[in-house]
Order: structure tokens, then C-alpha cells, then sequence
């Protein structure tokens, strides 16, 4: 009894915990192979990473419900990562973001993530679902998908009309087709039933289907987990030096850092225990990839799918989270046969899914009714994306976001009083800086030339060199027509500037 009530004491979630960890489990599973396959890796490489978001990342501080391991967000970069530079390379790109995630941890700039414009995220979400949903469908049909993103859409339609064409191509859009299905249905389906996840199901399922009618499709190529661990070797090191990899970091780190940190924000939203320490999440996130990289894994970051069923499923600590690693290493140590019989369709039909649910088509609506400027960055971003690539679609809509924010704390009007006799009162207010510097100086310009005025710049929270610089000018030639010089009321030193 003694005992009982020791191990009580000790673990006083261990069922709810264990109960949390299984469905959490169940979640990650298909999604682990699916985000391999569209990756372009060996399946068990995405089970590695999920492995390691477990027991790695899930033991460490900063959010306690989390669940971290391959992010369908990734999928696009590491594609081209693995085309561009080899497979080898890979471990290398993950493991040095690893270490970048490692030092801004340690650097306290977590907490900068959370500055991003949600704008640029949602974009950067809705390009990555777009070119996930449309080389999806071509990994569907069992076609090679084209390599770039436009390329992948603008290809849809020959595609299609192939694939018209080929009943093996039509079995396998069929199996596609179905789970997808499954996993829409499947939220309307009684609750006892719908204690099993979604893709897990529609998945099984389609394994089932496959196998009963014996239909032609493409299964998981299986190599076995410790055959699939690519130790980082000296050539692909030397790589690092390589300017274009360093790019391929450089993306991988702040694409999975702010996933994570923004995912972490959702997750906090969904329980009312501990909030997450974002410097500390970001380092358990930098230990993670540290770990993943060196096994030649996939990146990681905390995936919002895997934390909302683990805090609906009730869990109470971290073991929840570490606990589903321990499942996915021992299906993967004693299950791997069970990954041959997956066929490639119906991971994705669960990709195309999980792309779609990166399209916020329903918040875009409202953003371009209430912010139409944020609405277009988003847009922007996203096409961006799809476009070129990953990379600098990112920095176009934060370039777009910069530009934003500076036009908009550049606002400055100008009162004009002119009671008809004696001087013109002209008062500017807001921030002149030289990105409004024309609409200054044409509305200056236009006060007339015969009349003695009076500027009063106290109002202005800013003013740069340059408009300080044309306003002088300005006086100067207003003077000139034989008025009485401008009376300028001076911006108060303090918040004057000579940069």
C-alpha cells in the first residue's frame, strides 16, 4: 500500500499523462513518414526526428505541452536542401541551425520572434501549404512533381489530363482521394470513434484498401531505423563553407524558430498551466535539431497538430510528450515492416490535407476588410513563396512589413490657418521624415508666395535630417520673393535628431 501511494505521490498525472501521450503518438506517426516522404528522405528519418522531439526536446524546459518533431512547414526546404546538396548534407544544415537556436537562446532573443508580423507568418504558412498541396497531388497520381514551386502548379493541369489517361495513375488519385475523405468525415463520426485520430484512421485504411484489392500503387521504401542514420562526415562539413548552404541555415533557423515560438503562442492559448519561457524553448528546440542533425535527420520544430491533441487529450506535465517518443522508438525498432505497407497516396492525401489547413483563407478575408495593407503582405508572401522559394519569399514579405511600418510612422499632416490678414499659421504634426519629405514640400510650396508665414513644428514627434534640411531650404527661398522671413517655432531638442 506504502508503495502505491509513494508511486501516487511521485507521478500524480502518470495516467492522464500516459492516456495524452498515446494519442499524441497516434498523431505523429503517420505524419513522421508523410513529412519524410514529401521531404525526399527515407521514411524512418522522419521518425528519427520525432524520436528525438520526444525524448530530447520534450524533456528539456520552456513549454510544457509542446510536442515537437518534422513539421509539414519544412517540407519545401528541405526538398530543395536534398535535391541541391545531397542527402549527406543535411544532417550538417539541421545540426549548425541547431547551434544558431542554441546561441539566440543563450542571447535572450527568443522574445524578438514574437515581433514578426503575423502577416509575414501566415503568408509564409499559406505558400508553404500551396506548394505542399500541389506536389502532393502529383506524389497522388505516382508522378514526379517539377522541382520549383511554380513549376508544380502550373503543371497541374497536363497532369491531370495525364493521369486522365492511366487507370494505375487514377488508382492511386483514388486512394488519395479516399483518405483524404476519411479524415474530413471523420470529426462527424461518433465520439468513441473519433477517439482515434484522423489520419492515423484514413490511413490504415488505405493501407487496408491497397492490400485487399491489390491496387498498383507506390509503398514506403523501408531501410531500416540504424541504416538510416547519416553521421555528419568531413566533406559534408566542408560544405559550411559554402555561401548557398549558409543561406539553407540561415532559412532552416529562423523559419523553424518561428514556427516553434509561434506555435508555442497558440499552444498557451489552449491551457491555463505554465506559459512558455520562449528563450528556453528556443534552446530545447536548438538541442533538438543539435541531436537530429548529427543522426542525419530531418529539422524539427514544434508542431501545433501534435501539441493541441496532446493538451485536448488531457495531458498534465512534459512526460506526455516524452512518453510519445518512447512509442515511436519502439514501433520503429520492432514495427518496421508495417511501413512497407503504407502506400505513398495516402500520405498524400494526409499532406494535402495538412496543407490546406496551412491556408488561412478565412482570416485573410477578415484582415483585408479591417487591414487591407496587412492582408496584401500576406498575399504577397505567399506567392512570393510559391514563386521563387522559401527563403526569399520570407524576406520579401518582411522587407513589404519593414516598408509598412516605416510609411505609417512617417504619418505627418499640415494645418494651414489663414484668417486673411496678417500671417499664414501653418503647423505640421506627426513624424516628418524623408519618406514623406514630397507631400511636405508640395503642400509648403503651395502656400502663397506674398504672405508672411508662420511654421510650427512643435507638434512633430520627429524630424530627420533631410526635412530638417528642406524645411530650411524652403524658408530660405520663401524669404527670398521679399516677404518677412518664415517664423519657424522650433521641435523641441529632445525630440529633434541630427542623424
Amino acid at each position: 500500500m506504502s508503495a502505491t501511494v509513494d508511486h501516487r505521490t511521485k507521478f500524480p498525472h502518470l495516467r492522464q499523462d500516459f492516456a495524452a501521450s498515446l494519442v499524441v503518438f497516434l498523431v505523429a506517426l503517420p505524419l513522421c513518414v508523410g513529412v519524410a516522404v514529401a521531404s525526399g528522405v527515407p521514411a524512418e528519418l522522419g521518425l528519427i526526428t520525432g524520436i528525438v522531439g520526444g525524448l530530447v526536446t520534450g524533456m528539456m524546459r520552456g513549454s510544457s505541452f509542446q510536442v515537437s518533431g518534422p513539421a509539414a512547414g519544412l517540407t519545401v526546404l528541405v526538398f530543395e536542401a536534398v535535391q541541391e546538396f545531397g542527402l549527406p548534407a543535411l544532417g550538417v544544415i539541421v545540426l549548425a541551425s541547431g547551434l544558431l537556436q542554441l546561441a539566440m537562446g543563450a542571447f535572450r532573443l527568443g522574445s524578438w520572434f514574437r515581433a514578426i508580423s503575423v502577416s509575414v507568418v501566415e503568408g509564409m504558412l499559406a505558400g508553404i501549404g500551396l506548394v505542399i498541396i500541389a506536389g502532393q497531388l502529383y506524389a497522388a497520381a505516382g508522378m514526379t512533381a517539377p522541382a520549383s514551386g511554380l513549376g508544380k502548379i502550373s503543371g497541374l493541369p497536363r497532369a491531370l489530363v495525364d493521369a486522365a489517361g492511366s487507370s494505375t495513375a487514377l488508382a492511386s488519385l483514388a486512394l488519395g482521394a479516399g483518405t483524404i475523405a476519411v479524415m474530413l468525415v471523420w470529426k462527424r463520426l461518433p465520439r468513441p470513434v473519433r477517439s482515434v485520430p484522423a489520419a492515423l484512421a484514413a490511413v490504415a485504411l488505405a493501407t487496408l484498401a491497397s492490400l485487399a484489392f491489390a491496387m498498383p500503387v507506390d509503398t514506403v521504401e523501408v531501410q531500416g531505423l540504424a541504416g538510416s542514420i547519416q553521421l555528419p562526415g568531413l566533406k559534408a562539413i566542408g560544405g559550411l563553407a559554402d555561401v548557398s548552404v549558409l543561406g539553407t541555415v540561415l532559412a532552416f533557423t529562423l523559419i523553424a524558430s518561428a514556427e516553434s515560438l509561434f506555435s508555442a503562442a497558440a499552444v498557451d492559448r489552449l491551457h491555463d498551466g505554465p506559459r512558455t519561457e520562449y528563450d528556453k524553448e528556443l534552446i530545447a528546440q536548438g538541442t533538438g535539431n543539435v541531436v537530429s542533425g548529427f543522426l542525419g535527420a530531418l529539422p524539427m520544430t514544434a508542431v501545433i497538430v501534435r501539441s493541441s491533441a496532446n493538451v485536448q487529450a488531457g495531458a498534465r506535465t512534459k512526460a506526455s510528450r516524452v512518453l510519445h517518443g518512447v512509442w515511436l522508438l519502439l514501433f520503429a525498432a520492432l514495427l518496421p515492416f508495417a511501413l512497407a505497407l503504407i502506400p505513398i497516396p495516402a500520405l498524400a492525401g494526409v499532406l494535402v490535407h495538412a496543407g490546406w489547413k496551412l491556408i488561412p483563407l478565412r482570416s485573410t478575408v477578415t484582415l483585408w476588410r479591417a487591414h487591407r495593407g496587412e492582408a496584401l503582405i500576406l498575399v504577397v508572401t505567399a506567392v512570393a513563396i510559391v514563386a521563387v522559394n522559401m527563403f526569399e519569399g520570407v524576406l520579401i514579405g518582411l522587407a513589404l512589413s519593414v516598408a509598412k511600418t516605416a510609411w505609417q510612422a512617417s504619418h505627418i499632416r499640415l494645418e494651414v490657418t489663414d484668417k486673411g490678414a496678417g500671417p499664414i499659421e501653418a503647423c505640421l504634426t506627426g513624424n516628418a521624415t524623408f519618406l514623406r519629405l514630397p507631400k511636405i514640400l508640395d503642400n509648403l510650396e503651395a502656400l502663397p508666395q506674398d504672405r508672411p508665414i508662420r511654421l510650427d513644428l512643435s507638434g512633430l514627434h520627429h524630424l530627420d535630417h533631410a526635412c530638417g534640411t528642406a524645411l530650411e531650404n524652403w524658408s530660405a527661398r520663401h524669404s527670398a520673393a521679399g516677404t518677412e522671413p518664415v517664423k519657424v517655432t522650433e521641435l523641441p531638442l529632445e525630440r529633434a535628431t541630427s542623424g
